[in-house]
């Protein structure tokens, strides 16, 4: 038994951990922190290699720790992961992995009794669940006429492993988010051809993006988590950003989006108007969906798909908080999240009423 059980070491797990350490809660004895990663770092650890430090956008530190003379130049896997080696054992959050949860359980006294948490290394039964899980092992492949005829390959951002291996080959990039121009930018150079389709026209974000926007892209998308509705991205309503990469990938064609095609056939894509693009690889840059299939038997979603979220707390079970989703998947929201939902997990452990609590 424990008070807490979080669920994933990535950024939101971590700084849920370092701020249940700063509470007076003690490693092993109050909390357990549950990571069915091979080793630190995240959904970074599986990053492509080609991803350096450099090209990353809007990483924030951990709280308590700053990341600090990272090379540029290295890749961003390697950067990350070592420094959230560092912070694991700088405050002995002693994260357990390899450790896969299975199922949480409501507990036999019901909403105001333990949960049971089922895992790969033994059940815990806790107070209140810091849920942390992001989104990395959920890949979203769309479903499109003809899918399963084409002859070339079909991969997803989650598999992408770099640029060498589509040298000569005629790739179509889906999907307008940040990885999506990410790999059309590294892909030029190496492919034969490249095709970027998207559903929606790209909206790229030209100057800062300064505090006023964040809270406002961040307020669009709590919005929907407080009618639990699946959240959306936090990038898919801050749009682009317009850096010198990007310009030079409008000015030089390869950022050149075309409308989604309507089917897939043996030998590439076509549209209900006649245009075909041969292709030899479809690479889906599509996003990814909350990993949250452990929290069903606690029945938290609603109609609308998604899980109904006040602050980071589950509206319809109070010891669930949820960390690193909707509002508060990014790095910085989810080192304030953390910090939101310790609070209010020490509230539920006082018997004081929830408050609440602001992301």
């Amino acid at each position: 038994m424990v008070d807490v059980v979080v669920i994933g070491a990535g950024q939101a797990g971590l700084s849920s951990a370092y701020h249940l350490r700063r509470a007076g809660f003690e490693p092993e004895r109050d909390f357990v922190v549950l990571d069915h990663s091979p080793g630190p770092g995240g959904a970074w650890q599986f990053r492509w290699p080609s991803l350096t430090y450099g090209k990353v956008h809007g990483m924030h530190s951990l709280p308590g720790m700053e990341l600090t003379d990272a090379d540029p130049a290295r890749p961003s896997a390697e950067v990350v992961g070592a420094y959230f080696d560092r912070y694991e054992h700088a405050f002995d959050l002693r994260v357990r992995r390899p450790v896969d949860v299975t199922a949480v359980r409501p507990g036999s006294d019901g909403p105001d009794g333990r949960l049971l948490v089922e895992t790969s290394d033994g059940n815990w039964a806790a107070r209140a669940l810091i849920n942390a899980t992001g989104t990395w092992d959920r890949p979203f492949w769309p479903r499109y006429p003809g899918q399963e005829t084409f002859r070339g390959r079909q991969l997803h951002t989650a598999q992408y492993a770099g640029p060498e291996e589509f040298t000569g080959r005629r790739v179509v990039v889906v999907g307008g988010g940040a990885s999506g121009t990410q790999h059309l930018l590294e892909l030029a150079p190496y492919a034969a051809a490249t095709t970027w389709v998207t559903r929606r026209p790209p909206v790229f974000r030209e100057g800062p993006f300064d505090q006023e926007a964040g809270r406002a892209a961040v307020a669009l998308v709590d919005e929907r988590v407080r009618q639990g509705l699946v959240p959306r991205s936090v990038v898919s309503v801050t749009g682009l950003p317009l850096n010198d990469a990007v310009r030079r990938g409008i000015a030089e064609g390869v950022l050149d989006r075309r409308p989604m095609f309507d089917r897939i056939v043996p030998d590439g894509v076509e549209w209900d108007d006649g245009q075909r693009v041969e292709a030899d690889v479809i690479l889906w840059a599509t996003g990814f969906r909350a990993a949250l299939d452990h929290l069903a038997p606690l029945r938290l979603r609603e109609p609308g798909g998604g899980i109904r979220v006040e602050g980071t707390r589950a509206t319809a079970d109070p010891r669930v908080h949820l960390v690193g989703y909707g509002p508060s998947a990014s790095t910085v929201g989810a080192n304030r999240a953390g910090r939101a939902a310790v609070r209010d997990v020490r509230r539920l452990l006082a018997g004081e009423p929830s408050r609440p609590a602001a992301a």
